[in-house]
């Protein structure tokens, strides 16, 4: 992993945490959450204030994520919204952090400048025994306050306040206004200054777990399904409608299909549709040679064109068959039928930019399409990862040096490239053109269910 590391692929963007005085305020949060301390000097954190030095330190990784169903976490900077989230165990975790954090950034900056902000992602699930289990969390509460309390103080201050308002008596009630004056002296002046934080709470009803080897949870669409990672028997009975698996190529075509969540690359509007194929194919060429041992000249185009013809006959079929598809863009001719069953199927896809769950989409075909190293990496880190340290040393230092020069020097555009931003706008109502058989089958042909 030292390839990725030097090149910030890896345990990137993490804050840095070196001041005795943060350092406390961390061992407070952390001593409240978990009664254990720290007595590392210096470490990283990432959003959730999750440190894997910490981690190795403690000997435990899920010190911040005990049964991997209640996010902990502890802010000691804003600044934690730009951050990654490490050894993830949902999808939605870090989009709902970095959401709060936006959300009340005034308030966590002014609660930040004195202590740390602690909380949890409350799903109302304390463990995932058995798959079935993860079908009970729909809801996430974040729930947060400082380690001295003075959210919770801030709120019984306004409580207090408003029954000595609307108390006939409340100028003569001793008691509420000592207990309202011991509250100021913690709180500040809260009719001014509120520091109360929200207690947002999120819809989770499409998402994916790292819980029972992966598996993706699609509820909220027309036809609900889950889709594992590992061999869906593994998982027993399931309260969704359709149980699908990695090997059941067919179903999850037809699933992304119905449920309109998909849309091939070569038709998408506003990209390049031949050029990110022809990317892909070079991931996939580079895969293979790396794999019997033929020698990597370069990165550049004509290199690897070069490779490609001492390949020959060694080359693999998703190479071929990419390369029709680029092919037909370019020049026309007939048009490739890759069926959905076809190893090179799901390489031509993306999600639909429109979609509301447009990573988790890309997240899954990128599951599906393993040798897209780039998506792989944007989509799917934890993946990436794990697939990354099996890889022969020739292909490791390809694709570390490719993220770092094509994808790490403007991670922004790329994504945008790649995946689409907004919706464009609705082009002006016109008759509708002759269909041809394309547009009436689809572009590769009926899909085999």
């Amino acid at each position: 992993m030292i390839r990725l590391i030097k090149r910030g692929l890896m345990f990137g963007n993490l804050i840095r945490i070196d001041s005795p005085a943060l350092i406390e305020r961390y061992n407070r949060a952390l001593h409240a959450l978990t009664g254990k301390r720290t007595s590392l000097d210096e470490f990283h954190i990432d959003i959730s204030g999750y440190s894997y030095e910490v981690g190795e330190e403690l000997g435990d990784h899920l010190y911040l994520n005990p049964n991997g169903v209640n996010r902990l976490f502890i802010i000691l900077t804003t600044e934690q919204k730009k951050a990654p989230l490490l050894n993830a165990k949902f999808s939605t975790s870090r989009g709902i952090l970095r959401k709060f954090i936006e959300e009340n950034e005034t308030k966590l900056f002014a609660l930040t400048a004195h202590d740390a902000v602690s909380g949890e992602l409350d799903n109302s699930v304390f463990e995932a025994s058995s798959p079935a289990r993860l079908f009970d969390i729909r809801k996430i509460t974040v729930n947060a306050d400082t380690t001295q309390s003075h959210v919770a103080n801030a709120r019984a201050l306004a409580a207090k306040i408003d029954t000595f308002q609307s108390s006939p008596d409340g100028w003569y009630d001793d008691v509420l206004i000592a207990e309202m004056i011991e509250l100021a002296k913690q709180t500040g002046d809260v009719t001014r200054q509120p520091i109360d934080l929200a207690r947002p709470t999120y819809s989770q009803e499409n998402f994916w777990t790292a819980h029972f080897g992966g598996i993706y949870v699609f509820r909220d669409v027309a036809e609900p399904a889950a889709i594992a990672v590992e061999p869906k028997d593994k998982l027993g009975v399931l309260p969704i409608e359709t149980t699908l698996d990695m090997d059941d190529r067919n179903g999850i075509a037809a699933f992304l299909e119905v449920n309109n969540l998909v849309e091939p690359i070569i038709k998408a509007r506003g990209v390049d549709g031949a050029a990110i194929l022809r990317q892909k194919m070079d991931f996939i060429l580079v895969d293979a040679a790396t794999s019997a041992g033929v020698d990597i000249d370069g990165m550049d185009h004509r290199a690897l064109h070069r490779l490609a013809q001492r390949m020959g006959s060694a080359l693999p079929e998703e190479f071929l068959k990419l390369n029709q598809m680029v092919r037909w863009a370019l020049n026309g001719g007939p048009w490739p039928r890759i069926a959905s069953d076809d190893a090179t199927y799901f390489y031509t896809l993306r999600a639909r930019p429109d979609h509301p769950d447009r990573d988790l989409i890309n997240m899954l075909l990128s599951e599906l399409s393993p040798l897209d190293i780039r998506q792989l990496f944007i989509c799917h880190k934890q993946a990436f990862y794990s697939a990354y340290a099996s890889w022969p040393d020739a292909k490791k230092d390809y694709v570390a040096e490719f993220l770092y020069r094509d994808y790490a020097a403007n991670k922004a555009g790329a994504r945008e490239a790649l995946f689409g931003g907004e919706e464009p706008s609705p082009a002006p109502v016109s008759p509708a053109p002759k269909q041809d058989i394309i547009d009436i089958v689809g572009p590769w042909g009926a899909l085999r269910r």
